[in-house]
């Protein structure tokens, strides 16, 4: 009897369930199908109808980029070329002419020839700008002209370019380029061994793996991983990664999304290789996704010291999709959670200020978590480290000045115009500050901050209201105290850009491979791991 009653109540309910997830379901679907339906009928409208020629694939492009552009930067159309370029980034193979190429309007920029690949061969340097490709003028190239680089191998391509003013030609002779996930390790001291991990593409945990293998055979009993300003990438690389360092069934990270397939735990599955070498992990502003997945899980475990400054913070998932005619989505499907259950994402894409910008997590928002030890950490503002070395508050007018590419654009001058006698101990004075200063003024650097521009904004309503004369004098101080602030903000920057500075002449001067051997004698994190791994204490004091 109790059966039957409780079948009574059960069906019931199962039914009303099925029945409302059914309707939620076919509500949704016809909703898009219906926007689907209006969307279609106004393209086909506009670009039948409008007074002048349309072009369907440009509207489209941009009617797709504005659409995604509303929910996180990471939900990206890709076309059949980004498509391709993806594929490059997670193997690290292609044909190409070995360089590192930065798009700009009217050319092609070199950022960096990798060593004895054909562009280096060919006598390429950081700061080249490609301007002709066989014979088509990159200003007059309708697609991505680096594209152009790419071909089979051992078939030469033709280049102009201009240096320093002069043009150049060269014939480059592709060939297949390799990028390493780890393009540098060594012992840097007796004791201590130092791998960078750039990217995680597919090599990752087998370079790594490797790496750390070689070093244990030449004596290191502790470890220096950089992940300094390491993008990400593969999801199941990082957990490979922290699967080196800690025992196989550990817990590593979760994902959590509204689509219940997303929803997944990831443990370690295979042996480690050293569950007990003592381990400092290094992070910065760029350090972001798989990097913090990699430092946060370790960090959560207890199982490293992190060492620098606050990580990116981007806890977010994104997968592929493939559309049609060989192009895909790649879209954010949920976000990721650390072993102590946090989640670093620092920027709500979901809440905007009224500028459309999303909002950076407040610091008294964060929520509370702890390590396996018990350790105090917090979400919501990317990994914090537990040892803070070279952190910077970087402001929008340095970032501003990185971006515009003058820090890049000031060393491809140092290095053409400066002789550098022992290019591992370049110390960068008060001297090439105030040169760099004076750089910025001659290259026309300017930077409006917000209050600058609500200013102005206020300036030109006074005019309509007839005030102006009034206060003007008094807009025009304060508008001059403004430009002096703003070159005080870059007076109180001056280690952090001198830093940046030092950095890309050593580039410059001496490869990739010269600037790790250069930040193994010089960089302060290095040193302060070092001082770390060298004190068993005092390691062990940070985790516990």
């Amino acid at each position: 009897m109790k059966h039957l009653v409780k079948k009574k109540h059960i069906i019931p309910i199962l039914v009303c369930a099925v029945f409302l997830f059914t309707s939620a379901f076919q509500n949704k679907f016809f909703e898009i199908a219906k926007q689907i339906d209006i969307f279609t009928t106004l393209f086909k409208e506009v670009n039948m109808n409008y007074v002048d020629e349309t072009n369907p694939g440009d509207l489209m492009d941009t009617a797709i980029k504005n659409m995604l552009a509303n929910l996180d930067p990471y939900t990206n159309f890709m076309n059949e070329q980004d498509v391709e370029a993806a594929r490059i980034n997670n193997s690290g193979d292609y044909t190409g002419i070995g360089a590192k190429v930065k798009t700009l309007k009217d050319k092609l920029l070199i950022i960096e020839p990798y060593k004895d690949y054909p562009a280096d061969k060919a006598g390429l340097k950081a700061g080249d700008q490609i301007i002709k490709i066989g014979t088509v003028l990159v200003e007059n190239y309708k697609g991505d002209a680096a594209d152009l680089l790419i071909g089979s191998p051992d078939s030469s391509v033709e280049i102009t370019y201009k240096r320093q003013g002069k043009t150049q030609t060269a014939s480059i002779k592709r060939a297949e380029v390799e990028i390493k996930a780890v393009p540098y390790y060594s012992m840097v001291s007796n004791k201590t061994g130092y791998i960078v991990l750039n990217k995680f593409n597919n090599k990752a945990t087998s370079e790594t793996n490797y790496a750390l293998r070689d070093l244990k055979s030449q004596g290191a009993e502790t470890i220096i991983l950089d992940l300094r300003g390491n993008p990400g990438g593969l999801l199941d690389e990082a957990i490979k990664i922290v699967n080196l360092f800690v025992p196989k069934g550990q817990l590593v990270v979760t994902t959590k999304s509204k689509v219940d397939k997303y929803n997944k735990t990831y443990y370690t599955k295979n042996e480690p290789i050293d569950t007990n070498i003592p381990l400092v992990v290094l992070i910065n502003g760029t350090s972001a996704s798989a990097s913090e997945i990699v430092s946060g899980s370790l960090q959560d475990l207890d199982r490293a010291v992190v060492l620098g400054s606050r990580s990116f913070g981007k806890g977010l998932v994104q997968r592929p999709k493939e559309l049609s005619y060989g192009t895909q989505i790649k879209i954010t499907i949920s976000r990721y959670y650390t072993p102590s259950g946090r989640c670093i994402q620092a920027l709500d894409y979901w809440h905007r200020n009224e500028k459309g910008e999303a909002v950076r997590v407040k610091q008294e928002d964060y929520n509370e978590f702890k390590t396996k030890n018990g350790r105090k950490v917090f979400d919501g503002g990317g990994v914090f480290p537990d040892v803070l070395v070279n952190s910077y508050e970087k402001s929008p007018i340095i970032s501003a000045i990185i971006e515009n590419d003058l820090i890049f654009n000031y060393a491809t001058n140092y290095h053409y115009n400066n002789t550098v006698n022992d290019i591992y101990n370049l110390k960068l004075d008060d001297t090439d500050f105030k040169n760099f200063k004076n750089y910025l003024k001659t290259n026309n650097f300017s930077f409006e901050t917000n209050t600058e521009k609500a200013l102005q904004k206020a300036f030109e309503t006074s005019k309509k209201d007839g005030l102006n004369n009034t206060i003007n004098t008094d807009f025009n101080a304060l508008m001059l105290n403004i430009e002096s602030s703003k070159s005080s903000i870059i007076d109180k920057n001056k280690a952090y850009l001198l830093e940046l500075l030092t950095e890309e002449i050593i580039k410059q001067y001496a490869y990739r491979e010269g600037f790790y051997n250069y930040l193994k004698k010089n960089d302060n994190a290095i040193k302060k791991a070092k001082e770390i791994l060298e004190n068993q204490s005092v390691y062990f004091d940070y985790l516990n």
